[in-house]
């Protein structure tokens, strides 16, 4: 009995000596100027896992594990200076008050796939977007919308209107013509598709048949599946030599979103409603006809011809029949003018333990279109959770379920003269199109479809179902009070279905002499995983000192199937693809496999001295040799002179001289190294054909090279702030299609044929002009500009991206612009403008009053850059424009630009200044409530206002999509090509009511 008695008394005794070697410190934050509670406030204990969030209250409890009388513990919040202090749990409850910090250099930005530096520190200029820049002043409809006119240095345009999305963006010029131009999405460690995938609406429209062979459905692209709302940071990395430890795919730059975490204390609940309104931005005008220009329709005046009097005469009697009757429409505002209603309803709760953190979120957006029977629906669930296992080791892990759903409608370019916009532009407000008393459409003789009747029966539908998940274990491998060694382990999958459903009945107008109907239905299964892991050791020999090395090793996979079916002869009523008389099956896949090696080491000195070297090696199973390995190095050096030079100048809070230098590749495009097969009946046997574009076994990454320098300033306690940049981004090995003979059999071939190169300016200005008590002013100006210019080109010089010469047409050409557009003018081809913006600015402006009222707006200068006007030349070609009828020279103005043969009337300045988002919001002040913590009423508005000379719907178009894919129909989008405008899905502007209530 001795013994276990002993053992027990023992246990005890260690029990008792484990429970007095840890303290529990508890305390308070506040505001040093006000007071108030800082709720968020992160407190640690360096060199360590433990840590914890304050509450609501600002308040906070920790368990030490020290044996000693004396802990140390970190303070953090946004918006507040760090700050350090050395607390014992028998002083009692601490009160810290934290500074309000002017400045962002203690922002901590992401430099490598697995290490951070303080922005002081920081060699690149990475821009950042916060939760609220992002979706707390005046929502957009998806997340990449959100981006506009919010990062210096890119060039973000919405490709279409349309529900659901559709944007472009472009970070430091054109990075690749044929290649991804396009950024990496990380979210939370996890690579998230963003491609765009075309719903065969070329079985209709034959958009792709003549002219050029793209693809022109313009699709939604796959980034606008993410909910803004549960995002909590956004850093972008524009250029090589940020962006380089990502290799091959960081060509085009990569922007890393980072999602809401749980925060240690009692559970939080956040309820936030959006209702509001969304309509039009711009309506072009319709053509008001007289007698005698209805009858100018038929013919001229001055005709003999019998056929053509009989016409002009019935025109005429058609006409003066309208009129009568009350009976002349504007079809345009019939078909553009609908109001919608948009709905955005969010829930998260937050909470958790000193070990486990939670956030859960769910979200419902509903948006109604422009368009009748057009709108977008997207719900999604996401849960975070955060595991600290002991001192040593995390988990964290990160889900998300989406289900959207968008109805595009039919607009853009066509060849069928099918799509709303294009039957529109030949259609005259004078001839009925409704439906009589028993639903029957009558036929628009003017056009080849009646688009009233196509809008109220086709379907164009795209359905998304996707699964977002990711894990991160975090573990310290050996700690000494110099050296602390860890690993890193990171895996993600992203899963989604992508089913497209346009449905198209025989009795529309364009079907009954046609193919009696269309059922196109698609099927899209993609899978893209990714790994990675990675060994960090920082070393502090001395506290001015400070050594941080990786190696890590990466792994990306990535599968992709589509199934489209296209059914014709559809039995009336139905849309089953098996209710038809003849179907066609298209199956395209793809697979590839990525993996990578890289090192890097970054030192700091002093806390003003940072220098860093990596290199990375990459393969691809794109790549013409897959078994090669291409080598990406970068370095980049700081030094923040202030400090050291001039320590005595209190106005100079700190002057950084910064200079970065790093390469990326660009990973061909799947199947460029294979000649393509195409299935073909021949003699009723199957066969094969070989494609036109024939592959090339030899063809290379496109390799990227960029040198970038700047200056920061920060002026009377950061109150002002300048960030200067200048870049040069080159572009080798371009990948590109040759043309060739037609005796090859081939009409053109991949091939790495020239050079590119991309410079510019970014500057940022931020100040506090007011910072009273009851007032705060906060500004920020930016500016940039940038210029791309084609340096060698090994093969002739070729148009590409728009629909000819005649027309104007985007020309690569070497020692000219990338975006140059060149047309036939006075019988010769001439360079009639440059789609890229001489520059670009934007202004944002917070107003802060007596702390409860905000007032927030932000500006976008576009200045410069033209558009291919085509929605233009179609109106004036089936003389419907708003101004046809005005005289110029003696002749209709509308008659003579379509008539004039001249290329350089339809390529027009596209430049505009728009008020992307402007709110007010208030914090309603509570008092003596348990249960409500906070509520916030505010109205916004989205793209409301646009001062622009541009004549079309928007100045922001591109009719070929953004980052489209190449499927077994059409080739897909290409890097040069926006701002062609044909016929698009108007852009629309919105203004919103919310409210948000946190318990």
């Amino acid at each position: 009995m001795l013994l276990p008695r002993l053992t027990f008394l023992v246990l005890l005794l260690l029990c008792s000596t484990l429970l007095h070697a840890q303290q529990t410190i508890t305390g308070k934050t506040q505001d040093s100027n006000t007071g108030r509670p800082i709720p968020g406030v992160t407190v640690r204990i360096p060199n360590s896992n433990r840590g914890t969030v304050t509450g609501a209250d600002g308040k906070f409890s920790i368990i030490s594990p020290n044996t000693s009388t004396s802990t140390t513990l970190i303070f953090s919040s946004t918006g507040y200076k760090t700050k350090t202090v050395n607390a014992s749990a028998n002083a009692g409850p601490l009160t810290v008050s934290l500074d309000e910090n002017l400045s962002v250099m203690d922002e901590v930005v992401v430099t490598g796939m697995a290490t951070s530096v303080k922005r002081r520190n920081l060699a690149n200029a990475v821009a950042t977007i916060s939760s609220k820049q992002l979706a707390g002043v005046a929502p957009a409809q998806t997340f990449d919308a959100a981006l506009s006119g919010k990062i210096p240095g890119a060039l973000v345009t919405a490709s279409s209107g349309a529900p659901g999305g559709g944007i472009s963006v472009k970070l430091r010029g054109i990075t690749s013509v044929f290649g991804n131009s396009q950024p990496l999405y990380v979210v939370d460690g996890i690579f998230f598709n963003n491609n765009s995938i075309p719903a065969a609406l070329n079985d209709v429209t034959a958009a792709a048949t003549a002219g050029n062979p793209n693809n022109q459905d313009n699709p939604s692209s796959r980034i606008a599946d993410l909910n803004p709302a549960d995002i909590e940071n956004i850093e972008i990395l524009k250029g090589a030599s940020a962006a380089a430890l990502y290799g091959a795919k960081a060509a085009a730059g990569v922007i890393i979103i980072t999602t809401k975490k749980g925060k240690n204390g009692k559970t939080s609940i956040s309820v936030n409603q959006e209702t509001g309104i969304v309509k039009a931005r711009h309506l072009l005008g319709v053509r008001n006809f007289t007698p005698e220009t209805a009858a100018d329709l038929a013919g001229p005046s001055s005709s003999a011809d019998p056929d053509v009097i009989k016409a002009r005469g019935w025109y005429k009697y058609k006409f003066e029949q309208a009129r009568a009757s009350g009976k002349i429409f504007d079809y345009e505002k019939e078909m553009y003018g609908e109001t919608g209603i948009i709905s955005n309803t969010s829930i998260a709760l937050s909470g958790g333990s000193e070990k486990t953190t939670f956030y859960l979120s769910g979200n419902r957006r509903k948006e109604d279109g422009i368009i009748k029977n057009t709108g977008y629906l997207n719900n999604s669930v996401r849960l975070n959770v955060d595991h600290k296992v002991n001192d040593r080791i995390s988990v964290s892990v990160t889900t998300n379920y989406i289900n959207s759903s968008a109805d595009r409608g039919l607009t853009n370019n066509d060849n069928n003269g099918v799509s709303y916009g294009v039957a529109l532009s030949s259609t005259p407000g004078w001839i009925d199109l409704y439906p009589n008393a028993v639903g029957v459409y009558p036929r628009d003789s003017f056009a080849a479809s009646n688009p009233l009747e196509t809008r109220d029966k086709m379907t164009n539908n795209e359905t998304t179902n996707r699964f977002v998940g990711g894990g991160n274990i975090d573990a310290i491998l050996a700690q000494s009070k110099t050296s602390t060694t860890k690993i890193v382990l990171r895996g993600g999958v992203d899963y989604f279905n992508f089913k497209t459903a346009a449905i198209f009945p025989r009795e529309l107008q364009f079907e009954e002499k046609g193919m009696q109907g269309h059922s196109i239905q698609g099927n899209s299964n993609n899978l893209n995983t990714n790994l990675a892991g990675f060994l960090i050791n920082i070393y502090n020999p001395h506290k001015n000192l400070t050594l941080t090395s990786t190696l890590g090793a990466t792994y990306e996979t990535g599968n992709f199937d589509n199934i489209s079916t296209t059914a014709t002869n559809i039995t009336s009523g139905q849309s089953n693809l098996d209710q038809s008389g003849s179907t066609t099956v298209r199956q395209f896949r793809q697979q590839f496999r990525d993996n990578g090696i890289f090192l890097q080491e970054d030192l700091t000195l002093l806390e003003d001295i940072t220098v860093s070297g990596g290199v990375r090696f990459d393969r691809s199973t794109n790549n013409g040799d897959y078994k090669k390995y291409y080598v990406y190095p970068k370095a980049s050096f700081s030094w923040n002179l202030a400090q050291r030079l001039l320590p005595t100048v209190s106005a100079i809070d700190f002057i950084k001289i910064r200079a970065a230098y790093g390469q990326s590749g660009n990973i061909p495009p799947y199947g460029s190294k294979f000649t393509g097969l195409i299935p073909s009946n021949i003699n009723s046997l199957p066969g094969l054909l070989n494609d036109n574009l024939r592959g090339n076994p030899d063809i290379l990454p496109e390799r990227q090279a960029e040198l970038e320098a700047g200056m920061d300033f920060g002026l009377f306690n950061n109150r002002i702030r300048l960030e200067a940049t200048y870049y040069n981004k080159k572009i080798n090995d371009l990948l590109l299609r040759r043309a060739l003979n037609a005796s090859s059999g081939y009409s053109s071939e991949w091939k790495n044929s020239g050079d590119l190169r991309n410079t510019g300016i970014e500057l940022g200005l931020t100040t506090v002009p007011l910072a009273m008590e009851n007032l705060r002013w906060t500004s920020t100006l930016n500016w940039w500009k940038n210029k791309a210019v084609v340096t060698k080109l090994t093969i002739p010089a070729f148009a590409i991206g728009a629909f000819g010469n005649s027309l104007g047409t985007y020309y690569l050409e070497e020692g000219q612009p990338a975006t140059q557009i060149k047309g036939i003018s006075g019988g010769e081809l001439k360079l009639l403008g440059n789609s890229e913006p001489k520059f670009q600015m934007s202004f944002f402006n917070e107003f802060t009053i007596y702390k409860n009222f905000s007032l927030q707006f932000l500006l976008h200068w576009k200045n410069g850059g033209q558009n291919i006007n085509l929605t233009q030349l179609l109106t004036d070609a089936g003389a419907t424009s708003f101004d046809y009828d005005e005289d110029y020279k003696g002749a209709k103005l509308g008659a003579y630009r379509v008539n004039a043969g001249d290329a350089a009337i339809y390529v027009q300045d596209a430049a505009y200044v728009r008020l992307r988002e402007i709110a007010v919001y208030y914090n309603v002040p509570l008092k003596n409530t348990n249960y409500i913590k906070g509520i916030r009423l505010g109205i916004s508005a989205n793209n409301f206002l646009t001062w622009t000379n541009y004549v079309g719907y928007d100045p922001e178009v591109s009719n070929f999509g953004s980052n489209t894919m190449t499927t077994t129909q059409s080739r897909g989008s290409n890097g040069i090509s926006s701002g062609v405008d044909v016929m698009p899905f108007p852009a629309s502007k919105r203004a919103s009511f919310h409210l948000g209530v946190n318990f």
